[in-house]
């Protein structure tokens, strides 16, 4: 075993953003990493049956960028080499809120890259498959998780190969990065042990996606579109427009709560021009449209507090959506299981005293989750602001509220607190950084006092 070794095989289940980020995370680590997927993993970037979202508009935020480039150092050349579209911050992307359209641009000093999210995938998929000791297998469904007796270490995955054969894999660790962490659920059932508690907020948001080929009059004071809806019987609507590698557009629909875009180009089209403004729906128009309309349901977040089990099985760690899933609106799955895994990495890097570092890295791991999902989970309780959101409500919601009303106004007038704001929601920095500065505070407290 090499010196950096702490087991001789680990099993990553799922080749999705979450698996693949975390294949890179724990190859140092492991004599061997099998990845396996039941998919067949497509060469180019197509769309994949497991990713059922994947038609629609994905955004990595410049967190989740960074992190894969932690991961896989020189990453974001291999987004310009997939055609990657270069985004200035603040500048290049048309926001459009309630009161501001648009909202100030403004160069807030670094970049991001547009496109599709089966070109990102695929992107992730060629550094992992240059790794020397990581194995991809495709066509793999993995049926179950096998243990000891008492289920406290997990030993295996059983799975039904390609060819319809079953096979066990050996695993010093699995990581479930499966999507909504079943297989985790399930082993925990099978072994009488407690399931993780879950927060979630009922969203019931549909959306609807299209791909136009870019027109040559198109707009040159923006790159992308975002549409916020506002108040009235249409406020839960909004759009986004982004552009794809091989100069295309991507428009993206949104509604909740039974006010959903529909499949049909005719409706779609007639949803768009429903939108608050009519920024989308002009530029598009007369574009050529490549494809047909695709549609997606989320109908909740789902927050699992896997932190509050007493006992967790050695040899398992799930990650990404298996711990939370967020409402796709806000663009923050991918990010949040790029985050993870340098979490991951971090952890397997750092000298432990105790002899078996892998009896420890569930606890450790879910100890950290509260802190890294503090401020995107933040984000998705914003959905209450619609009546029908179903959950529980925070009891300092309407205060949460206003400071964010307030703090989006002073965002407008100052580019330094329009540049705080975008690394918070880019999940560069924490929203404590908001209530850690007492001048900022007080300036948003003045606009929260006026009403």
């Amino acid at each position: 075993m090499a010196p950096s070794s702490i087991g001789r095989q680990a099993v990553v289940v799922g080749a999705g953003m979450g698996g693949l980020a975390a294949a890179g995370a724990i190859a140092p680590h492991f004599e061997q990493v099998v990845v396996v997927e039941r998919d067949v993993l497509p060469a180019e970037p197509v769309d994949r049956p497991g990713i059922p979202q994947g038609p629609h508009p994905h955004g990595l935020l410049v967190s989740g960028q960074r992190a894969l480039s932690e991961l896989f150092p020189g990453f974001e050349q291999d987004l310009v080499r997939a055609g990657a579209v270069s985004l200035i911050a603040g500048l290049d992307v048309r926001m459009e809120r309630p009161g501001y359209d648009p909202f100030p641009q403004r160069d807030l000093g670094w970049r991001t890259y547009a496109l599709s999210r089966p070109a990102i995938e695929r992107a992730v998929r060629r550094r992992v498959e240059s790794l020397a000791n990581v194995t991809l297998r495709q066509r793999c469904r993995v049926r179950e998780l096998l243990a000891t007796p008492e289920g406290a270490t997990v030993t295996s995955v059983r799975l039904e190969n390609g060819a319809g054969s079953t096979e066990t894999l050996e695993a010093d660790l699995v990581v479930d990065a499966s999507g909504r962490g079943a297989l985790t659920l399930a082993l925990l059932k099978a072994t009488g042990r407690p399931l993780p508690e879950e927060t979630a907020i009922g969203v019931d948001f549909g959306y609807a996606t299209c791909v136009f080929a870019i027109p040559d009059d198109a707009p040159t004071d923006w790159k992308g579109v975002m549409t916020f809806g506002g108040p009235g019987p249409q406020g839960a609507r909004g759009g986004l427009l982004f552009p794809l590698e091989g100069n295309r557009w991507m428009a993206g629909l949104g509604g909740r709560h039974g006010d959903q875009p529909p499949g049909d180009t005719e409706g779609y089209l007639a949803f768009m021009r429903g939108l608050r403004t009519p920024t989308m729906y002009n530029a598009i128009k007369h574009a050529k449209r490549l494809g047909s309309v695709a549609r997606y349901g989320a109908p909740e977040s789902v927050r699992r507090h896997f932190e509050r089990l007493e006992t967790f099985p050695r040899g398992l760690l799930p990650i990404a959506d298996a711990i939370c899933r967020f409402n796709p609106v806000y663009g923050q799955g991918m990010s949040v299981a790029a985050l993870e895994a340098c979490l991951l990495r971090r952890l397997l890097e750092t000298p432990t005293d105790k002899g078996d570092p892998i009896a420890t890295l569930a606890h450790v791991f879910f100890a950290e989750m509260p802190a890294l999902i503090e401020t995107p989970w933040s984000v998705a309780t914003f959905d209450f602001v619609h009546p029908e959101t179903r959950g529980e409500r925070p009891a300092d919601f309407e205060t949460r509220l206003a400071f964010s009303m307030a703090l989006t106004r002073l965002a407008a007038e100052d580019p330094a607190v329009h540049r705080l704001t975008a690394e918070v929601q880019s999940l560069l920095k924490p929203r404590s950084v908001y209530r850690d500065d007492p001048a900022l505070m007080k300036r948003v407290m003045a606009i929260m006092a006026q009403g």
